[in-house]
């Protein structure tokens, strides 16, 4: 019987856009949390050299799925011949600013790094993840984080209330590089703590340009604030926000609710990743 390893989503629970680097990244400061909702990847070995995949995103092609390219760069990085057919059974939505692609992708280096016993540090496989995309980092960090730079200057936050939220997505994917490149979006924002994210700072400055240009965003947050949750916020660029619930009970019972045209999960914060291992360095 395969094993199946989780690739778990994360949440902003705040972002502020800092600035723009010369290379056209930008500068944030971010808060992130995993939570207990996450694709499901199994593993089979092949030849040396032979990549494939079942399951992903819908209308992702193999040659483009991260995993796939996680694999790949895994194996010539290591200097070893490996194959590896990859299942994925996908249930985190594309757009949603929850790390989905992201989330796989480090999946995907953590447990082949064991399989093939390729050796890589954790630092290390930080470093080819960063190669792949700007959040996969945090999910091979394992520990919820205070996030500077493009994403990858991480500090651990370990005590962070892992709380029950409500999960929203309302139907659409939000493409990350439309807001990033969107000329109203304000780009110098004043740097911000974890003092003062501690103390109750946990905006997202993306939000007034993703809900002008997705409407259906400012609808969904509009309507979790009317069901009382607390700190109703966007993560990442979106699609997908939340709000804090007072216990699980409430939280299904809220995400039942949703109107038909939107999708919703009961989810908790977890400050760990369930591939975390505290013996790794």
């Amino acid at each position: 019987m395969s094993i199946t390893y989780p690739a778990p989503a994360k949440l902003n629970l705040m972002l502020r856009v800092i600035g723009q680097r010369p290379d056209g990244y930008h500068e944030l400061q971010t808060v992130f949390q995993f939570i207990d909702f996450a694709d499901q990847l199994q593993f089979s070995s092949q030849p040396p050299g032979h990549f494939s995949r079942t399951g992903g995103a819908e209308g992702v092609s193999e040659a483009d799925d991260l995993t796939i390219r996680a694999a790949r760069l895994l194996m010539e990085s290591a200097g070893i011949r490996e194959g590896v057919h990859i299942h994925i059974h996908k249930v985190l939505p594309l757009g949603g600013g929850i790390g989905g692609g992201s989330s796989d992708a480090a999946s995907t280096l953590i447990v082949l790094n064991r399989l093939w016993r390729a050796g890589f540090s954790r630092e290390e496989l930080m470093a080819l993840g960063k190669q792949l995309g700007a959040d996969v980092p945090i999910f091979i960090y394992g520990r919820s984080a205070w996030a500077e730079g493009i994403g990858e200057q991480l500090s651990a936050l370990e005590n962070l209330p892992e709380s029950h939220y409500v999960l929203v997505h309302p139907g659409i994917a939000v493409s990350t590089r439309e807001i990033f490149t969107a000329p109203e979006l304000t780009r110098q924002h004043p740097p911000s703590t974890i003092g003062a994210f501690l103390g109750g700072a946990m905006n997202n400055t993306l939000v007034s340009t993703v809900c002008a240009r997705y409407p259906e965003v400012e609808h969904a947050i509009h309507w979790l604030q009317s069901q009382g949750l607390r700190d109703v916020r966007l993560t990442g660029s979106g699609a997908c926000v939340f709000g804090v619930a007072e216990d699980a009970e409430s939280a299904r019972n809220i995400a039942r609710q949703v109107p038909p045209c939107w999708r919703s999960w009961a989810v908790k914060g977890l400050n760990q990743h369930p591939l975390y291992d505290p013996t790794e360095q």
